[in-house]
């Protein structure tokens, strides 16, 4: 039997258990920003160790990490973080491969929404595993470890390291992977097992917070006609907007018109006034900004920046009294994969070894991830390659197909053989 085939077996027998964990891991709330995240990865840490792999799992010194010049941006205020790197040590200083997963799911929403279980149950049904997280993305955690400690057991020797970095933050904006970096972690070659269906990312969109203050005139609403609605004039910053989305995307990246909407603009949370008999004298507007493949931040922030201004000038009390924006939260600019690198070619092979020439689409997400800073400030190429449809993250009902997991596990195991040697 060849090494390959040995590896492949480990994963196989050892699939009930890969089942238990994911379950396990679901059934953990590790939403964003809560102590569970650390939790959670305390819990990794623990079983990592016990496998015999070398460990770093340390506080990150927040108040410095949040004040670097650098630093990709948060949403959900923290008091404590950790990060934690799982190294299977290579015996030749060979090429190092680095799976990179994160830990952090976002809030359940309505659990009523939830017609098929709990949003936390973890319940594995119809060959799905059910809950928050399942998808985004405890499954490709689960598939990235689980290639780790079957490497581990076979008891083969690879010339490169594998590590296995377990962020938190992702959703927010990228603390963990950022941290990771700032620790001196790096490598020559990466995949993050976000959900892509099995298909090959190489590339993320951006995606910009941004909060818009729009001032109005308070008086008591029975003499509204003497006021200025905060609200109403929300609506031709709206309209303008919706223009510039038009615009923005009536030409895109090939790797991205698969979609609708490449670049999306989205207004996600409004809030205004104070008491219902009083017309509101502000309105605070907070949304998500596309970035295109390829653009600058600074450019797509002029370009949103220019567009508010623009529709302020043409109201007759918005050009005496602006909007202005703030850019806020997680500031995702876009990635992509080196044209020079062959890491798509690799993981393109290994997963059709595993599935026996099962075909694979190329595209780019229409999200950002921890996909730019690794392509970006770490300057290591990356890509996505997971189990899971995005379609299914952070809505009611999210599930990941368990076989996609197990493939992706083998799969990943495969690229560890080929790429670290």
């Amino acid at each position: 039997m060849d090494r390959a085939a040995a590896v492949l077996d480990l994963v196989d027998e050892r699939e009930s258990a890969m089942a238990e964990l994911l379950s396990s891991l679901v059934r953990t709330p590790s939403i964003t920003g809560t102590e569970t995240e650390n939790e959670l990865l305390r819990e990794l840490a623990e079983r990592l160790g016990v496998s015999g792999l070398d460990l770093d799992h340390w506080q990150i010194p927040l108040a410095e990490t949040l004040a670097a010049q650098d630093f990709p941006g948060i949403e959900v205020p923290r008091t404590e973080a950790w990060g934690l790197v799982a190294r299977l040590p290579g015996t030749a200083n060979g090429p190092t491969l680095m799976l990179n997963a994160h830990v952090d799911v976002v809030p359940p929403g309505d659990p009523s929404t939830w017609t098929a279980t709990d949003p936390f149950s973890g319940q594995v049904r119809d060959g799905r595993v059910f809950g928050r997280g399942a998808c985004d993305m405890k499954g490709g955690l689960v598939a990235a470890l689980w290639a780790v400690l079957a490497l581990r057991a076979s008891g083969l020797s690879l010339r490169g390291d594998v590590v296995l970095a377990c962020v938190q933050g992702e959703e927010d904006g990228g603390l963990g992977t950022f941290a990771t970096l700032r620790r001196g972690w790096t490598a020559d070659a990466c995949v993050i097992p976000e959900p892509t269906s099995l298909d090959l990312v190489p590339a993320t969109a951006g995606a910009l917070t941004f909060r818009l203050r729009v001032p109005g005139l308070a008086t008591h609403a029975s003499r509204r006609t003497e006021g200025v609605s905060a609200i109403e004039k929300l609506w031709p910053l709206h309209r303008a907007l919706e223009t510039l989305e038009v615009e923005r995307n009536a030409v895109v990246d090939p790797l991205v018109r698969r979609w609708p909407i490449a670049y999306p603009i989205s207004i996600g949370h409004v809030h205004s006034g104070g008491w219902a008999s009083s017309v509101p004298d502000l309105l605070v507007a907070e949304g998500r900004y596309g970035v295109a493949l390829g653009e600058p931040v600074e450019s797509a922030r002029a370009a949103f920046e220019s567009c508010i201004a623009a529709a302020s000038s043409a109201d007759p009390w918005l050009r005496d009294h602006p909007a202005s924006v703030e850019w806020w939260g997680g500031q995702f600019a876009s990635g992509q994969l080196p044209a020079s690198s062959d890491l798509l070619g690799r993981v393109r092979a290994a997963h059709q070894r595993v599935t026996g020439g099962a075909g694979q689409d190329v595209w780019a997400a229409p999200y950002g991830s921890d996909l730019r800073l690794m392509n970006g400030i770490g300057g290591i190429p990356t890509l996505h390659y997971g189990p899971g449809d995005a379609a299914l993250a952070h809505g009611p009902d999210e599930s990941v197909p368990w076989a996609e997991v197990a493939t992706a596990a083998q799969a990943l195991a495969l690229l560890a053989l080929d790429f670290c040697g």
